[in-house]
């Protein structure tokens, strides 16, 4: 049911994708849902058992260690819900677990949310759980009876979001993150029913994400992570008679049982062995058997571990930062301004949990500030903080240029509280502004958008639509100088798309316009958006 639960998520991510209030390219509630739960599989397929309890806890983990943006989180509590109602079972769920687990799985994430609101995935998650506790309660004891009436209830509540939420009926799209549910959900139905998907789950599960891909360093944790300790390397030449195909395919099944990381390359007359294992000793024995063994290395990756932990300890500092951005041009500035580590993400890409705890421990400082600079990434890191080993203080800026505002308030040679508070206290002094295009055609908040119209966003809201770059910038721009004041500070980050005579001309006009203010033009490098704008 999870399996294809997942699968029927990641096949319809985009449909969810496309369903953001936003019509902005960066919509990514089924995408991030999508991630957190291939991770939760991953968790999953590692599981060496049947146990309803022990896979219920897997995923829960892997839904948290992958929760990505917002709606990523909210799924990870979800499932934490469902953990918590089914430990202690072993062999299959009855109609009162699962109406057990789907009520636990809504309190866990109203909980999670500081301020929840209706018509949301939070609302469908809350009304098929009540409906499904009526239906038990009332003398249903079919667990598949109890998945129909999920999907039944599921579809009516989605229906109802638009009219709990004003923003939703306005842009003519039912809750995106409700859908990505209600889709998990469908995945349970096509499971029971035995319908195949026509995918190889294993291929799909085993690729990696290119954010997981770019942050995946290799950074020393506990030494109790490491299941095999030793890394057993050799040849085994001159072989016997008995070597054959067959033989040699039961010595690398037997170090699979033994061990991990297991290569075993048969290349003529010489065999290309490599496996981590607790006992070289036997590997070593087994391989004899099929000839002379020759070239061995053995390293205790323990120590190695160890040995790397304790360099990292001693060069440990007081205070880092740990930032994300988006764009080559932002990462130069941020960590011009001092952060030591930068996550690639932003508003194209929400980074996982996991991965701020690795970007965090890459920092290797006793204190670490995090700058999540999207408002869909907060609840990730907040989380990362709650789990880190170190103390993390999360500063919640909302925008990248928020979070460069932040950096120009750190002072390295300050403590942590100090820093914080000056960073949060900058983020007020600062209006974020964007420009992007639109990706379908929509209405939002009294506004006519078309497919491909250029869209002039100030602090969250879209302020002007046009068919133009430059004249949707300077709209933005006057709007935000008449809020900040005609002398304000206009910083302009032009995007990956965005030629920079375009931006330098830009810069030149709107300052002959306000000659009161002061212009600055910078690379960001970010996708999608043809501008970052700052003033203060």
């Amino acid at each position: 049911m999870l399996l294809m639960g997942a699968l029927c998520l990641e096949k319809n991510k985009q449909t969810i994708d496309s369903m953001n209030v936003f019509p902005v390219p960066d919509g990514d509630t089924g995408t991030n849902m999508s991630m957190t739960m291939q991770r939760a599989v991953q968790e999953i397929q590692s599981v060496d058992s049947d146990s309803v309890e022990a896979l219920a806890q897997a995923l829960a983990t892997g839904a948290l260690k992958g929760a990505r943006g917002n709606s990523g989180v909210i799924l990870s509590q979800i499932f934490r819900g469902f953990a918590k109602a089914l430990k202690g079972v072993e062999t299959g769920i009855t109609a009162a677990m699962l109406a057990s687990a789907l009520t636990s799985g809504t309190e866990a994430a109203y909980k999670a949310v500081m301020k929840p609101k209706e018509g949301t995935m939070l609302t469908v998650a809350r009304l098929i759980s009540e409906h499904v506790s009526k239906v038990v309660a009332s003398g249903c004891k079919n667990a598949a009876t109890v998945v129909d009436v999920m999907l039944e209830s599921g579809e009516a509540a989605l229906k109802k979001t638009p009219e709990l939420l004003p923003v939703l009926k306005e842009a003519g799209v039912l809750d995106s993150g409700g859908m990505g549910l209600l889709t998990i959900y469908r995945g349970f139905k096509l499971a029971l029913d035995g319908e195949e998907p026509g995918e190889d789950f294993a291929a799909l599960f085993a690729k990696k994400t290119e954010i997981e891909d770019t942050n995946r360093d290799i950074i020393a944790g506990e030494t109790e992570d490491i299941v095999f300790g030793y890394c057993t390397e050799f040849f085994v030449v001159h072989l016997n008679k008995n070597a054959t195909e067959s033989e040699i395919e039961k010595f690398r099944d037997k170090l699979m049982k033994i061990g991990d990381s297991v290569v075993v390359v048969n290349d003529d007359d010489i065999i290309k062995v490599h496996v981590h294992s607790n006992d070289p000793g036997r590997v070593l024995q087994c391989a004899m058997r099929l000839g002379e063994i020759d070239r061995i290395k053995i390293e205790n990756m323990r120590e190695q571990n160890r040995a790397i932990k304790q360099q990292l300890k001693s060069s440990e500092k007081e205070l880092g930062v740990v930032a994300v951005s988006a764009g080559d041009g932002i990462d130069e500035v941020l960590k011009s301004l001092g952060a030591d580590v930068i996550i690639p993400g932003g508003q194209t890409m929400n980074p996982s949990v996991d991965v701020i705890l690795s970007a965090v421990k890459k920092a290797n400082a006793r204190n670490v500030i995090v700058l999540p600079n999207n408002p869909n990434i907060i609840m990730a890191a907040d989380s990362a903080a709650q789990t880190a080993d170190v103390n993390v203080v999360v500063v919640p800026s909302r925008t990248i240029v928020q979070g460069i505002t932040a950096m120009i308030s750190f002072n390295p040679d300050s403590d942590v509280e100090t820093n914080a508070e000056a960073m949060r206290e900058s983020l007020e002094s600062v209006l974020s502004g964007a420009v992007t295009f639109s990706v379908r055609d929509t209405s939002f908040e009294g506004k006519k958008i078309k497919e491909n119209d250029i869209i002039g966003i100030l602090e969250g809201k879209i302020e002007t639509v046009s068919e133009n770059v430059s004249e949707a910038t300077e709209g933005i721009v006057d709007m935000m100088l008449e809020k900040c004041g005609s002398d304000g500070i206009v910083s302009l980050y032009f995007g990956s798309d965005t030629p920079e005579a375009d931006a330098i001309e830009l810069s030149e006009r709107l300052q002959k316009k306000h000659p009161s203010a002061e212009f600055a033009v910078q690379y960001g490098g970010q996708p999608l958006y043809y501008y970052y704008i700052a003033v203060e």
